[in-house]
């Protein structure tokens, strides 16, 4: 038993070895991969607004939380953003940090891969995508659905409710020449 033990064990971590290979999926074109953000997206004209002396709360107010806030250095917030594109993306992943250092509740220095334009400098505008969703054409029910529906099975359908007799509402008052009921 444990001759045959040991060459198991052998293949099996051989065969892991084999499939965590990252590079071997890249390759195989079959295998879909999708794009990857991760972090905080970090927008040219949002950290154009960010200025020097202002406190953590409009700073926090116009980025939004940090991704990395250090609880041993509470005066340094790091946005991090990561784009990797999937398999119909072309090109390299991105990557953009943005480091504020706090002094007290003031920020007063600012590091990282981008950095606030001067006033007056154009801004690319933000890529705003439009989608338009094609109108939904309404199913005509089959003859057994409209018969389990005139059952009663299907009374939340919005199909059988347009469709249900309703009875006259009964007035509280009785009709003229008859007797009250007590």
């Amino acid at each position: 038993m444990r001759k045959l033990l040991i060459p198991i064990i052998a293949i099996a971590s051989l065969l892991l070895a084999a499939c965590s290979g990252d590079p071997i999926v890249n390759r195989l074109p079959w295998v879909y991969r999708i794009d990857i953000q991760q972090g905080n997206v970090i927008a040219q004209d949002a950290l154009n607004q960010v200025r020097l002396g202002m406190n953590k709360r409009q700073v926090q107010f116009i980025l939004g939380t940090p991704l990395l806030a250090d609880p041993f250095h509470l005066d340094r917030w790091d946005y991090y953003y990561q784009y990797k594109p999937g398999t119909r993306g072309d090109g390299e992943p991105q990557k953009q940090r943005v480091s504020l250092f706090f002094e007290g509740d003031t920020l007063a220095r600012m590091a990282g891969t981008m950095e606030p334009q001067p006033p007056g400098t154009a801004v690319e505008p933000a890529r705003q995508i439009t989608v338009t969703v094609p109108p939904q054409e309404v199913e005509d029910p089959g003859v057994l659905t409209r018969l389990w529906r005139w059952i009663g099975f299907g009374a939340d359908d919005a199909d059988y409710r347009s469709t249900a007799v309703t009875a006259p509402p009964e007035s509280s008052e009785p009709a003229p020449g008859t007797p009250p009921v007590y």
